[in-house]
């Protein structure tokens, strides 16, 4: 991923609900807030479609991260959206992946990242945060542009459509099963938040 550094430094102006947040806290600038989201603690929140849930628990997930500062952009009028990004999880990424994959005897656990686009940059607000991931995530199988707070549902709804109609007629995925594949994911999910607890 690329640095923070290459997001635009324009000052907030009071746009929205967020830029207001973030100007009563003295956050003056849009490279600023990202810097500071960055610096928050990795965590799963407890509802991810509450767009107060970072701030409120003074914590975050790519989801939660990437969905504030995306809103933020979105009230300044900046071209910096919020991606999905589907993956490769193996154990080069978390260590104890190799378990789940030999149980179910796959290449690899499909899961999903969320970034920051902008012009031909990509950011990872929760990069360098303890995460559960021993590095970045760089190569994706799918990229979507969605909205900041993409509901979990459709999140879920992409999810399936890209396994449906991308990962199972992989030659790498050929004669395994959706369902084996979601089983292994759930089991990654837990693996991740054992991670950080």
């Amino acid at each position: 991923m690329d640095s923070l550094l290459l997001l635009p430094d324009i000052p907030i102006k009071d746009c929205g609900e967020m830029t207001r947040y973030f100007l009563v806290h003295d956050i003056m600038t849009f490279q600023a807030a990202c810097l500071y989201v960055h610096d928050l603690p990795y965590g799963y929140n407890t509802d991810k479609d509450n767009k107060w849930s970072l701030f409120q628990e003074n914590k975050g997930s790519c989801t939660t991260k990437h969905g504030v500062i995306a809103t933020l952009a979105q009230e300044l009028n900046l071209p910096v959206k919020k991606n999905v990004g589907i993956y490769r999880f193996t154990e080069e990424i978390c260590t104890g992946t190799q378990r789940i994959l030999d149980k179910y005897s796959i290449p690899y656990i499909p899961m999903v990242h969320c970034f920051l686009k902008y012009k031909d940059y990509r950011f990872d607000l929760t990069e360098g945060n303890l995460n559960g991931k021993n590095k970045s995530i760089e190569n994706f199988i799918h990229i979507e542009e969605v909205e900041p707070f993409i509901t979990r549902k459709n999140e879920y709804l992409l999810f399936k459509k890209v396994l449906k109609e991308k990962i199972l007629r992989s030659p790498e995925m050929r004669n395994i099963k959706e369902i084996t594949l979601l089983k292994a994911r759930e089991e990654a999910i837990h693996l991740l938040h054992s991670k950080i607890e």
